[in-house]
């Protein structure tokens, strides 16, 4: 008679649980991985129009809020009261200037970070997309106005996860496991990691689009009209 032993039922469980385990993990970083490559398709051809209607946009919004700031000025003043000087809200206007290579470096870690953070990433979530535009608003003031050192800074802040947001699509939450279920419960925070990330639009896009490249022309046309609405709103501000 064999004296061999068999092994556990609960080690024969533990080794099927790593093995999902593992191919949640691998399923979810290839499709991490094609997402990234779409998207960074995209940017590098509506990178400009991107850019171009946040600038708008939180100048229109910063519009919004000196507009709402005087009506609220006048109705503590009583309805008879007039404003001698009406509230004008000018940009600084561009100067046609060789950039130099701190000016260089400048304009690729904003554009960069800009795009990193754009609000539209967090439009399921209005706490983190309103956060995300506060974000952007000061990353244009220091892009405007700030130190090449000072964007440096701040590029790394959004980039070392210390916004209050989450910058990967899903909040990040810390739990304690028991270790006695600790390999079932992380299969199933990977079951539904794998099941949100194939709900992302973009993986949408490039598994139900006959050609995926025609999202980027429909995306050119969104933001080519949102830049021209954007520029009649803010057209008074200017």
């Amino acid at each position: 008679m064999s004296n061999k032993k068999l092994p556990s039922t609960g080690h024969i469980d533990q080794k099927r649980l790593r093995e999902q385990i593992q191919v949640f993990q691998d399923e979810l970083e290839e499709i991490q991985k094609e997402i990234r490559t779409f998207e960074a398709l995209l940017h590098a051809h509506i990178s400009d129009l991107i850019v171009e209607e946040q600038e708008l946009f939180i100048f229109y919004k910063q519009i919004k809020k000196a507009k709402k700031t005087k009506r609220l000025e006048q109705k503590k003043r009583g309805k008879n009261y007039k404003e001698i000087k009406g509230l004008q809200i000018t940009s600084v206007k561009k100067k046609n200037i060789i950039q130099s290579e701190d000016q260089q470096e400048k304009k690729r870690l904003y554009r960069e970070a800009i795009l990193h953070i754009h609000p539209d990433k967090f439009s399921m979530n209005e706490k983190e997309s309103d956060i995300a535009t506060e974000i952007t608003s000061r990353l244009i003031e220091i892009y405007k106005t700030g130190s090449l050192e000072t964007l440096q800074a701040y590029h790394a802040h959004i980039f070392n996860g210390n916004t209050d947001i989450n910058l990967n699509g899903v909040a990040s939450k810390v739990k304690v496991f028991h270790k006695d279920n600790y390999l079932q419960q992380e299969k199933e925070r990977l079951e539904k990691a794998v099941k949100l990330a194939k709900n992302h639009h973009l993986y949408k896009v490039i598994t139900e689009y006959e050609d995926p490249l025609t999202f980027m022309y429909e995306l050119k046309d969104y933001y080519e009209d949102r830049i021209l609405k954007l520029k009649k709103r803010t057209r008074k501000g200017l």
